[in-house]
């Protein structure tokens, strides 16, 4: 699959995580089962590779693509599972709140809201999974512009930019009762302060908004043996 070569998928393992929302109070236990995470935000050059486009503010091949909505992310993932001859992981109506999660595919898709934060974690319980300055970009020392991924000090499971850089789209929806269909962010921007960049925080957006501090990274599904 060369093309994802310099972004190769981490084999993450199974565990459990505790999401916690600040503003419910609520937190909920979640069990993850084994999958495969990119190392790196998907980067402008991977992206028009497969849609032939270049939606981000700033230019460079190396640096995660931005500028991308939540609509945009899940078809590239079909994009790309074609392109590799795997099998899509959505099926896609005529708007983002037409969109199905094939479970038994095979294809790339968005990781959930919980296997983002247990593969961030890598086995850490702290807020970090070391200090911020060393493993991320944040308007502490990114001098507020984006930066190349892979730049930083990667986690214990060898993934990078999980915290700081841009968010990343998650599958879930935030809150639908209160929010409708807005969907999931996590890990903290090249803009945002300190606080922003921790292992539990959440963000929420649209998902046909496009922001210049919003990016994704690819998952897949270990569904049967020999699909890696």
């Amino acid at each position: 699959m060369e093309l994802l070569m310099g972004n190769e998928m981490i084999a993450v393992p199974p565990g459990q995580v505790t999401l916690s929302d600040r503003r419910t109070q609520r937190s909920w236990v979640v069990e993850v089962e084994p999958y495969q995470l990119a190392a790196f935000p998907v980067t402008q050059a991977l992206y028009a590779e497969v849609t032939g486009r270049r939606p981000s503010t700033a230019r460079g091949d190396r640096l995660p693509v931005e500028c991308v909505s939540w609509w945009d992310a899940v078809r590239f993932c079909n994009a790309l599972s074609r392109r590799v001859g795997l099998t899509p992981a959505y099926r896609c109506g005529a708007d983002a709140e037409d969109v199905e999660w094939d479970t038994s595919a095979d294809g790339y898709r968005l990781p959930t809201e919980a296997e983002w934060e247990h593969a961030c974690r890598a086995g850490t319980t702290g807020p970090r999974y070391g200090q911020l300055d060393e493993i991320g970009w944040y308007r502490g020392n990114s001098h507020e512009r984006l930066h190349e991924v892979g730049g930083k000090r990667p986690n214990a499971w060898g993934l990078h930019d999980m915290l700081g850089n841009v968010w990343d789209w998650c599958w879930d929806v935030y809150d639908a009762e209160v929010y409708g269909a807005y969907r999931v962010l996590r890990g903290g921007g090249w803009f945002d302060e300190h606080w922003s960049c921790r292992a539990s925080a959440r963000r929420r957006s649209h998902p046909a908004f496009q922001v210049d501090d919003v990016g994704f990274r690819v998952a897949r599904s270990v569904v049967r043996a020999g699909t890696s």
